[in-house]
């Protein structure tokens, strides 16, 4: 697949110009972007897949459903239905899409989720369904006809979006100068040693902007795993027959803390938000022992015939300096 991004190369400059002309149209205001009177904060990236926006509206949640009545608006990538859906007992990975279906799954007693391809009317939709204090725009800071009052942007500790390319070549949906209506940039991903050296090498790398603050962040990986009313400590898995099962962009760091935890096992790689076959299950039900991530467990969950072997590993996203951070969302919703 490499070979085919390089010769395609000479497509790159076009979509630079198609996506900054864009920009510019909306940044001179001749597009409209609609703002609105209650907090709607983004999080998003400048590349495709793989930078953690999970995990950090999942700390977003955590965070301000004691105090706010919270929404969550996702395209729903994927999934089956169609138009605006709002979450309830009847939802599955298949309607509402894997991410948006683990909002539901792990918070649906403290906040709403909603999915729809068109945000202005899934913000409108939802204000008049259930007028939530706050909304939360999931993959969403490419959508400029809303006009969020707070951008999360997440970027790459490894990958960091100023050493990238625009798509086909690279991974970048719109130029890097998209990423100065950020207000808020987290590194994420990072190493949990990262030393204060090397923080401020990637800030000035990233040309931060007078208004922008800037934060670092890492995965913490659970001590246990969970299935169907059951849960094992991690360890415990060690020397047994494992297959290891993902669809998401970048399986490597959860390889490898595998690896570091002393399990082997046989991997099947399947593509990000991939939707699982009869086939796929005809050869899920033949292994004997199933791990897999959060994500991809909300779309196997309800599949009778795993309920035995399959089990799913969850992370957590660590925030350093987090009061600083949380400070930031507060006062913005204050505001």
């Amino acid at each position: 697949m490499k070979w085919i991004r390089t010769i395609l190369f000479p497509v790159v400059p076009i979509y630079y110009l198609v996506t900054s002309l864009r920009n510019w149209l909306y940044d001179k205001g001749i597009k409209a972007s609609k703002t609105y009177d209650f907090p709607v904060l983004c999080v998003g990236n400048l590349s495709v897949g793989g930078t953690g926006k999970t995990p950090v509206i999942e700390y977003l949640i955590r965070l301000l459903k004691a105090d706010y009545q919270v929404a969550t608006l996702s395209r729903g990538y994927k999934r089956t239905s169609e138009g605006f859906l709002l979450a309830d007992d009847s939802a599955t990975a298949d309607t509402l899409g894997d991410e948006p279906f683990q909002f539901y799954n792990k918070f649906k007693t403290d906040i709403k989720v909603a999915v729809d391809a068109n945000r202005q009317r899934g913000i409108e939709r939802l204000k008049a369904l259930v007028n939530p204090d706050v909304v939360l725009l999931d993959d969403a800071f490419q959508h400029r006809k809303v006009k969020a009052g707070l951008n999360i942007l997440l970027t790459v500790f490894d990958k960091l979006y100023v050493e990238d390319w625009m798509l086909p070549t690279g991974n970048l949906r719109e130029p890097i100068s998209g990423a100065k209506r950020a207000h808020i940039i987290v590194v994420t991903k990072c190493p949990s040693n990262l030393s204060e050296t090397q923080k401020k090498g990637i800030v000035e790398k990233l040309k931060i902007q007078a208004h922008q603050h800037v934060f670092f962040s890492h995965i913490s990986y659970s001590e246990k795993v969970y299935g169907r009313g059951k849960e094992l400590e991690l360890k415990q898995l060690v020397g047994k027959k494992l297959t290891l099962v993902t669809g998401i962009a970048n399986p490597i760091p959860f390889m490898e803390h595998l690896k570091n935890k002393g399990l082997e096992f046989e991997h099947l790689n399947f593509p990000d938000h991939h939707a699982f076959s009869a086939k796929d299950i005809k050869l899920l039900e033949k292994q004997e022992l199933i791990l897999t991530t959060e994500k991809d467990y909300m779309r196997l969950k309800n599949q009778s015939r795993l309920d035995k072997s399959l089990f799913y590993l969850p992370i957590e996203f660590t925030i350093d300096n987090a009061s600083s951070f949380d400070t930031l969302i507060r006062k913005f919703l204050a505001t």
